[in-house]
């Protein structure tokens, strides 16, 4: 369990508190807009109509007893880049800031955010991976080159276990998980573990050795 600060409860800022809320952690929201705060109240621990470019209403919410805040502000960059100063100058432990732009993520970085999240962009990237590709149920990003696929296995794999068919000299690739068609999650399964046709395989490895994987089920 976290103590966490949401300031912004635009859509983002709502749907990030919802799944936060249902991690068990402990939220402070705070917008401008009472209307927005009011769907959120049985999610949060407080919540507080404040203009957070105000320096003492900054103060007030205490800003360094919590262990991270998110700055959800995507469409008044000039007010999201004080806010996310100011609560770094406030003492603030670890700033999340979203962006909705490269340069603006320069700025945010440049004064006072530790991380800088774009929920559009990656949402965007994540659908194009999907639907560019006939095999790919799902996909995660970790980094420029590594990232986590959901596909299915190739037909000459059904039946054969995973020591077997060695993926990770051959395709240099690792299985995560198995999804069964039901919903059942096996995670990291055992060498003796057989593949089944109908399984959905989460694979990491980087995205140009999947991407010749995929070449081969087309």
């Amino acid at each position: 369990m976290k103590s966490i600060l949401i300031i912004g409860m635009g859509r983002f800022g709502q749907h990030l508190c919802r799944n936060l809320a249902m991690l068990d952690n402990e939220i402070m929201i705070v917008d401008q807009e009472e209307e927005r705060l009011e769907d959120m109240l049985p999610y949060v621990v407080s919540a507080k109509i404040g203009d957070c470019t105000n320096e003492t209403v900054l103060k007030s919410l205490g800003v360094a007893n919590f262990d991270i805040c998110f700055i959800c502000i995507g469409t008044n960059f000039q007010s999201s880049l004080e806010i996310t100063s100011l609560v770094k100058e406030l003492g603030a432990k670890y700033v999340v800031s979203k962006a909705n732009r490269d340069i603006h993520a320069k700025f945010l970085l440049r004064n006072g955010a530790d991380e800088v999240i774009y929920p559009d962009r990656d949402i965007a990237e994540k659908l194009a991976v999907r639907y560019s590709a006939n095999h790919v149920f799902d996909y995660i990003e970790l980094t420029d080159e590594f990232s986590i696929y959901e596909i299915p296995p190739l037909s000459q794999w059904a039946g054969r276990s995973l020591k077997d068919l060695a993926l990770r000299n051959v395709y240099h690739i690792s299985i995560l998980a198995v999804k069964r068609p039901d919903g059942e999650m096996s995670m990291m399964p055992g060498a003796d573990y057989k593949i089944r046709l109908d399984d959905h395989l989460m694979v990491i490895g980087m995205k140009t050795d999947i991407e010749k994987l995929l070449e081969k089920m087309k």
